[in-house]
């Protein structure tokens, strides 16, 4: 508890600190032109500027694992594509339908979205080629095979058959820089020496510091892991490791997701890039390496698309949320009814 107490009191510190990079005494350097030609503007200060509202809406008809029919295919044909289209305004028509008729279904989840060019994407993996998870190794079978979650466990009986998302504690790397079917707000703020990615999903604040500092000891040990950016040129490079090893990857949670629970582990090391080539789009890599439960590297790309019109709901979830108590008490109701049967 003290644990997360220090650690959410230190966000909250230096999200207000990001906070001041918009505020009118700090007003944008020149714009420098990159190698594209793109002006990046910058900072006050001299940092390129990627500040501002960066949702991944725009990415849940995009699967994240490649259906195996489009092979080392990284975009849909013009038909293909219109397709997709066609799904979408279809989905979004009947959800219309719904909110006109004063009705909600169940179904009623995914947020709107017509999607853009990055529907034309046959998956967010693009290592390996053929965009297919890489196989666990024999001891990420191990670990995988001891890990709890609702998506797939049926037996339930303590809150470590859950994972941290379940709890509501987090949704943990690498899963909280991709998209799901709602809360997919992506706010990055600036300030000297620092970059804050604000996450909806979870309510957290991946503090980055920019300024060379050096990592911490191993012995630290974070949910999210703990972050060191750099720029190469006008790129911001994240590097992320001190994991404690704990949230393992599930699913995560959007279509072509790999299915089952798979583990991670404290020797994690996550490489992300965000580069701005537009005034309203970022491209966005993740490069990640465990090398104790996968047999490869894997690397996730995607375009994020500027939408400062987007706003961030509460996240209304917390770790002694109900839904775990219901879970064990039926799980053990069942088990109970079905003995007393046989």
């Amino acid at each position: 508890m003290t644990h997360r107490i220090i650690s959410a009191s230190v966000a909250l510190a230096l999200v207000s600190l990001a906070a001041c990079s918009n505020d009118a005494t700090m007003e944008a350097a020149p714009a420098a032109a990159n190698a594209s030609g793109y002006s990046v503007p910058r900072t006050s200060w001299g940092d390129p500027d990627l500040r501002g509202m960066w949702p991944i809406i725009n990415l849940i008809s995009t699967p994240f694992q490649r259906p195996e029919e489009f092979g080392t295919r990284e975009m849909l044909t013009d038909e293909e594509y219109e397709q997709t289209q066609g799904r979408l305004a279809a989905r979004n028509e009947r959800y219309e339908a719904e909110i006109d008729n004063n009705k909600m279904g169940m179904g009623h989840w995914a947020e709107s979205s017509l999607s853009n060019d990055a529907a034309r994407l046959t998956s967010l993996l693009v290592y390996p080629e053929n965009g297919r998870f890489p196989e666990m190794t024999a001891r990420g079978q191990d670990i995988a095979a001891t890990l709890g979650s609702s998506w797939g466990r049926e037996v339930f009986d303590r809150p470590e058959d859950f994972d941290v998302w379940d709890r509501c504690i987090t949704r943990a790397m690498p899963p909280s820089m991709f998209p799901f079917n709602y809360n997919n707000g992506i706010q990055i703020h600036q300030a000297p020496g620092y970059v804050i990615i604000r996450l909806e999903m979870i309510h957290e604040a991946r503090v980055v510091p920019v300024d060379g500092r050096a990592a911490l000891p191993s012995q630290i040990e974070n949910w999210m892991g703990e972050s060191r950016g750099h720029w190469e040129g006008d790129t911001l490079v994240v590097e992320t490791t001190n994991f404690n090893g704990i949230p393992g990857m599930t699913n995560v949670g959007i279509p072509g997701s790999p299915r089952g629970n798979y583990a991670t582990t404290k020797n994690m090391k996550i490489t992300e890039r965000f580069e701005r080539v537009s005034d309203d789009v970022i491209n966005y890599s993740m490069t990640v390496e465990d090398p104790e439960v996968l047999t490869s590297h894997w690397t996730a790309r995607y375009p994020m698309v500027r939408d400062d019109e987007y706003q961030f709901f509460e996240y209304a979830c917390h770790e002694d949320n109900t839904a775990v108590r219901n879970f064990i008490e039926t799980s053990r109701y069942e088990r109970a009814q079905a003995a007393a049967g046989e």
